[in-house]
């Protein structure tokens, strides 16, 4: 891959997800850099923005938790593979994008928490549940999970158990 093919967007279903990712990465990592090197009126606009993403992820999330629990019924859905892309969930470029951005939101977070410790900038730890919530959202929707295998018991008419004598 050369430097221009990662910084598009594949074109897969869902690019919308990946994109919304990547902008809301891109405002974190600029109200962070902001608060960090600014003045203090800048950590309450980073604050905001840290807690908007961190209550979104936690939507998404759990939206993503729903759609896999609802897929599970038909297809063979882990927890690694909907929220981790482990396995052949996603494409390569699709969980390149989404890791990156994720890996992005948590070494920003990091920085800029260890640049102005003590601050509300340590709010900013919060904000890769956004990036896991998108994952999920992701997976949950497009992902390709193997279909589930039912095994088939004979089960026994109730009251045709054992006895206890």
């Amino acid at each position: 891959m050369t430097g221009r093919s990662l910084l598009r967007v594949p074109d897969v279903a869902g690019a919308g997800w990946i994109r919304l990712d990547w902008y809301a990465t891109g405002l974190f990592v600029a109200t962070a850099a902001a608060a960090v090197v600014g003045p203090d009126m800048l950590r309450a606009v980073s604050l905001v923005v840290a807690l908007g993403l961190f209550g979104s992820g936690c939507g998404l999330f759990l939206w993503a938790f729903a759609l896999g629990v609802e897929r599970s019924r038909t297809e063979e859905v882990s927890v690694a593979e909907l929220f981790l892309l482990s396995g052949d969930v996603a494409p390569r470029g699709v969980k390149t994008h989404l890791m990156a951005a994720m890996a992005v939101q948590v070494v920003v977070a990091f920085a800029a928490a260890g640049a102005r410790p003590f601050t509300s900038l340590a709010f900013g730890i919060l904000v890769p549940m956004f990036g896991l919530g998108i994952i999920g959202r992701w997976a949950a929707q497009y992902g390709r999970f193997t279909n589930r295998t039912v095994l088939r018991t004979k089960r026994k008419p109730m009251g045709e158990g054992p006895t206890r004598g």
